[in-house]
């Protein structure tokens, strides 16, 4: 039950990437969010979106290891977590070492509690 929840929030934290980054990152509030300008919003809109999609795979990838169950959605979980994981790492290392703490380590820790279940 706590693996499927921690990897619902992991999931819902990517939709909620893919909305900034494909529909409000040249809008005032994703701007604000990513603490870009409007002139570098305008001319990155292409590639922020681009960006978006791939979110929106991985939060598909975990709706699609929590529908198929346990135990038969564990190695999809912990595939998807893992590039979830990288990814975080990344772009603490590359952007922000934010991205650690609101991507790396929700997905670490759905991790962990996916492998104990």
């Amino acid at each position: 039950m706590l693996a499927n929840v921690l990897v619902g929030l992991v999931a819902a934290i990517h939709v909620y990437i893919v909305v900034l980054e494909m529909f409000l990152w040249d809008k005032p509030f994703g701007r604000r969010v990513f603490g870009s300008t409007a002139e570098f919003a305008t001319a990155s809109k292409t590639l922020a979106a681009n960006q978006g999609l791939y979110n929106g795979f991985l939060a598909a990838g975990l709706v699609w290891g929590l529908i198929q169950g346990h135990p038969a959605g564990t190695p999809t979980l912990v595939f998807f977590l893992a590039c979830v994981i990288v990814a975080g790492l990344f772009g603490a290392a590359t952007v922000g070492k934010k991205i650690l703490f609101v991507q790396a380590l929700p997905a670490a820790l759905a991790m962990a509690a996916v492998l104990v279940a």
